[in-house]
């Protein structure tokens, strides 16, 4: 897939030569460096807000209540009624 959509930023010229000194120790050109630089943090931040790490404790409760028998309460009752006079 070919890039078209652009990203400008301002840097100082410090930032700008410690990237620049960068992309050329990794053997680069700068878009590119940038580019993998900027989508490894996106995806690395993206997995941190859907990964959920759970205590010993909090395992061992929520293995314990997914054991349990399913009940639906009052408000599930009356979404799965309504949506079986919908017709869903």
């Amino acid at each position: 897939m070919a890039a078209s959509a652009r990203l400008d930023l301002r840097l100082s010229a410090r930032d700008r030569e410690r990237i620049d000194r960068a992309a050329a120790l990794a053997g680069l050109p700068l878009a590119t460096f940038v580019r993998a630089a900027v989508l490894r943090e996106a995806e690395r931040t993206v997995a941190a807000q859907a990964l959920v790490t759970l205590s010993a404790e909090e395992t061992e409760h929520f293995l314990a209540t997914l054991s349990k028998p399913f009940k639906p309460n009052a408000a599930l009752r009356r979404a799965l009624a309504k949506g079986a006079s919908l017709g869903i």
